[in-house]
């Protein structure tokens, strides 16, 4: 079963409210656990070269466009997304690693 699948069929603009208010909820706590796994990786990179790690990120944008292809979820939306998170966790990285200098 695809994701989109799953999506509860609403009777009414409130109730759509309600499950996109739950989803929010598991949206941010991934984005904080996911924050918490940047913080460490700052303690393993040398410079801020290998904070912003190009290479890297265009690797995380090829798997994310993938899993929406394979999950049902639009590739163009999923992309501007992690495009937005990832350089607000590069900002932070690199904040976190000159502390650490």
């Amino acid at each position: 079963m695809e994701l989109h699948d799953m999506a509860a069929h609403c009777q009414t603009l409130d109730e759509v409210r309600e499950h996109i208010d739950q989803l929010d909820r598991q949206i941010v706590g991934l984005i904080a656990q996911r924050g918490r796994y940047v913080s460490q990786a700052a303690r393993f990179k040398k410079d801020s070269h290998a904070v912003k790690s190009p290479q890297r990120v265009e690797q995380v944008f090829a798997k994310v466009r993938a899993l929406a292809d394979e999950l049902g979820a639009n590739p163009h939306v999923t992309e501007q997304v992690y495009r937005a998170m990832i350089a607000a966790f590069i900002q932070q990285e690199l904040a976190e690693h000159s502390a650490l200098s």
